[in-house]
């Protein structure tokens, strides 16, 4: 058994001595003093975030496009002609290295979950967990043969996951209904963006997911959240580096202030919500749960916290990055299996050989740039 040490529970007043056993959550408690333990002072403990939306495989795109638009097809119509050499020096990259360098953008932000959309990538030995046990589906206007894909008798199972309402013209609107109406099993909907959808629309979906960073970039408008959030169970996503930030910290402080989500509302668009909605067993610190956990630098509200703050996140039970601070105390870890990286005025150690993997990009594409440099690559994780 583990033991984290004299941690503040988020949203709580309660400092507490949080046990690991199993990969699960055994105990939350003031006096567990058995096992091995790890001590912390001035640190705050939340479940790892659940980012129920993004390309994993294109995060190692800049932002593309360089005015509003009306909608998304009208966006990807002008980044192809524009940015095609761009694009091009991108998509020269092996998948499983845009992938894997995907998986680790959201693992530094501490993001346990990620919703991967698009094409099953098949990562090895993933960090973190790429939940991908849905039906995926691009949009209304670029699916191939989508009547048929909303009404497959053998995918009545698990959820429809669909790009819906991205835009500010009557098209984004009227894609929405048409989805509505196409979809005749009685299936989950859960849709993405949802800039042009109406309340009276929205109760169609078991959940919407929000990407207000992305939405604002692309439509200098997002998503009527406020409106929304009565009819149908708001997610949050951050979308891929192609339209969007990296950190998504960036991505919730732009969120909040919005006001359309109230602060325990937010985090629960990254916690308890999805886990609800996705089905996992995460989403909360309590006995049984995963022990799906970031520790961080208590700096008073929650969305101030940014990648250099993070002081340990723990996957499943397991050390997938910490401090430098934290070094001499963790329990048996063999040094080996992570590698020092740099995040801004921070040194993290994270599992598994990331400066390596941002070396092997960048001999497909020199110019790629990376929020974090590596100080010292070490051996591959075993």
């Amino acid at each position: 058994m583990m033991v984290l040490k004299n941690v503040w529970l988020a949203n709580s007043n309660d400092v507490v001595n949080i046990a690991i056993d199993g990969g699960k959550i055994s105990t939350l408690s003031a006096d567990e003093n058995s096992g091995t333990q790890i001590s912390f002072e001035n640190a705050v403990a939340f479940p790892g975030l659940i980012n129920s939306h993004d390309h994993l495989d294109f995060n190692l795109f800049p932002q593309l496009g360089n005015r509003t638009y009306d909608n998304y097809v009208e966006w990807g119509e002008h980044i192809q002609h524009v940015h095609r050499a761009e694009i091009d020096a991108v998509l020269k990259i092996p998948v499983a290295l845009r992938a894997r360098w995907g998986m680790y953008k959201n693992l530094l932000c501490g993001v346990t979950t990620v919703v991967n959309h698009g094409v099953r990538l098949g990562i090895e030995n993933p960090l973190i967990t790429v939940f991908e046990d849905c039906q995926n589906l691009h949009s209304a206007s670029l699916e191939p043969n989508l009547r048929l894909k909303l009404n497959n008798p053998l995918k009545t199972n698990i959820p429809i996951v669909i790009h819906t309402g991205e835009g500010t013209d009557i098209s984004a609107f009227t894609e929405i209904n048409a989805l509505i109406r196409w979809t005749l099993l009685k299936r989950d909907l859960i849709g993405i963006h949802g800039v042009a959808m109406k309340p009276s629309q929205a109760e169609n979906f078991k959940a919407l997911v929000w990407c207000p960073q992305s939405n604002f970039f692309l439509l200098n408008k997002t998503a009527d959240i406020k409106a929304l959030k009565n009819s149908t169970n708001i997610l949050f996503g951050t979308d891929s580096t192609l339209t969007s930030n990296w950190d998504i910290w960036y991505h919730l402080r732009l969120a909040q202030k919005t006001g359309m989500l109230n602060d325990r509302e937010l985090y629960d668009s990254l916690t308890t919500t999805p886990a609800e909605v996705w089905k996992l067993n995460a989403g909360k610190l309590e006995p049984g749960k995963d022990a799906d956990i970031v520790i961080a630098k208590d700096k008073g509200p929650l969305f101030l916290t940014t990648p250099e703050d993070l002081l340990m996140v723990i996957h499943r039970g397991h050390f997938r990055l910490f401090d430098e601070s934290l070094a001499a105390q963790m329990p048996g870890e063999d040094l080996a299996n992570y590698s020092k990286i740099q995040i801004g005025e921070s040194c993290k150690y994270v599992q598994g050989d990331l400066p390596a993997l941002m070396d092997e990009i960048k001999q497909y594409q020199p110019e790629a740039v990376f929020p974090v440099s590596g100080q010292q690559a070490m051996a591959d994780m075993h």
